[in-house]
């Protein structure tokens, strides 16, 4: 790497400490999506005393923000998320399940890391434009809400990510890869029937059960299955009963659901159709209902051209190294769960040359902690889950990368994932995200051929249009 990479790697290392602090502050907070005030404030301080000039509540989302330095362009955005999942409290770097706060919430999903990271990496940028005087841009974006809420679509909607010429992006995992293909998208809607009390035996002609209403939903919904995209997928919970007096006609009932799609503009058709259902319903049990939206998410648009930026500058800049003691704690929590055998990275599971590849790097490695970098894979892949990252990708060439914080086959959403999310090994993935996307975000500064290639192949990857699932009038909440 030259000098100037070598300065902006320099100045994240001298910022390590700042890093790990906010890391482990975040992770203390544990704060639901929507709700991380908390969090919010802690990047915003933190920024503004690094000199970045932060403004709050973007795009009406009140724990939302940006924190930008330099001037001109291109300008490079880099996404932080920083909300947790409820019920996965848990004590720091423990090998068995104890609840920090009984009932309370904790980052199953690595979000402190991942929030940190990309501080991190706006950091040595920020070293690189004041050593050099680039003409360029540097943009730290607070999107809350990534578990329930997707900040970045109403972001989408509103057209904020246009204004970029590349996002880049990490998340805390088991590999250490640049990540590639697509996710599913998908809508998330409550549904409220509403009908009329009355004594289930005495005047049962009198009521109108809004409980028929949300299970007949249900049951229409499962005859749509069969008439929907084998891509599809329709998830629901009934999240109010109607109360526990069987005696009683429920006067109220609600169900929450998730539509999915490989593609956003499939599930905003096949979210109108489970609309319809809602509506047959409440035409057959005489109720009414209510239909508020929670949030929508687009599949990702890969750039192939971005992904080899980053693995060029992972292949330069390595992986994290560990101790003895943090192999042994790793290789110890590895044991907690029964995966910790597959083969991890997109790669190993879509290409079966790549998977032998893999196997050798992991028997070569010998511990839980996969310390080595995945091959470059850019073939097929699918993720079956979602993300907001992908209403990013839809309007502006967005790349992504995976760093080893959580050891093989780690389950996603876990406490196992919690408790390693607090201790140096999460330190040095956050750290060493920081330094790929501050490394890669410099080559983008200085080579505008790569922007220009990545942009083209964006235009065609992107040339049936970005169909929006979020509604003009919606604005961000979460699920009653």
């Amino acid at each position: 790497m030259d000098q100037n990479k070598q300065a902006a790697i320099a100045a994240i290392d001298a910022k390590a400490d700042l890093i790990a602090k906010v890391s482990d502050a975040i992770w203390d907070y544990a704060e639901l999506s929507l709700m991380e005030e908390k969090s919010a404030d802690q990047y915003c301080e933190a920024l503004q005393k690094e000199g970045f000039q932060v403004e709050r509540g973007i795009c009406k989302i009140a724990t939302a923000f940006s924190a930008s330095f330099g001037s001109g362009r291109p300008v490079i955005g880099i996404l932080a998320e920083y909300d947790a999942l409820s019920g996965l409290s848990q004590k720091p770097g423990s090998l068995e399940r104890e609840e920090l706060v009984l009932g309370g919430c904790g980052h199953g999903c690595g979000h402190n890391m991942l929030g940190a990271g990309a501080m991190a990496a706006a950091l040595g940028v920020k070293a690189y434009l004041e050593k050099t005087k680039t003409s360029g841009t540097v943009i730290l974006y607070g999107c809350p809400g990534e578990e329930g809420g997707a900040a970045k679509a109403f972001m989408a909607r509103d057209g904020l990510w246009k204004t970029l010429d590349a996002a880049i992006t990490w998340h805390p995992g088991d590999a250490n890869e640049v990540a590639t293909g697509s996710s599913n998208s998908c809508i998330q809607t409550q549904y409220t029937f509403r009908g009329i009390a009355s004594h289930a035996a005495g005047s049962p002609d009198k009521g109108r059960s809004a409980l028929d209403g949300v299970e007949l939903m249900n049951i229409g919904v499962q005859f749509l299955r069969e008439h929907m995209s084998s891509k599809a997928r329709i998830h629901y919970a009934i999240t109010d009963a109607g109360g526990r007096s069987p005696n009683v006609v429920q006067p109220k009932a609600s169900v929450l659901y998730m539509v999915r799609s490989n593609r956003v503009a499939e599930a905003v058709e096949l979210q109108k159709r489970v609309d319809d259902i809602a509506q047959g319903a409440a035409l057959m049990t005489g109720t009414t209902f209510e239909k508020k939206f929670i949030d929508g998410l687009a599949d990702t648009i890969p750039n192939h051209t971005l992904e080899a930026v980053l693995y060029e500058n992972f292949q330069a800049l390595g992986v994290p190294a560990y101790t003895a003691e943090e192999h042994a704690f790793a290789d110890a929590l590895a044991k907690t769960y029964p995966s910790a055998d597959a083969l991890p990275g997109q790669g190993a599971k879509n290409d079966p040359a790549v998977a032998e590849k893999v196997k050798a790097l992991r028997e070569k490695c010998g511990h839980a902690m996969n310390e080595f970098l995945m091959p470059l894979y850019q073939g097929e892949a699918f993720t079956p889950g979602s993300t907001d990252v992908g209403d990013v990708s839809w309007l502006t060439p967005t790349v992504q990368i995976h760093v080893a914080a959580f050891p093989n086959g780690a389950p996603g959403h876990s406490w196992q994932n919690v408790s390693i999310g607090r201790t140096s090994i999460a330190h040095k993935a956050v750290v060493h995200a920081g330094k790929v996307m501050a490394a890669a975000t410099i080559d983008l500064l200085e080579k505008p051929e790569l922007l220009a290639r990545a942009r083209e192949e964006f235009e065609k990857a992107t040339a049936e249009g970005y169909t929006c699932p979020t509604p003009k009038d919606a604005v961000p909440v979460v699920p009653d």
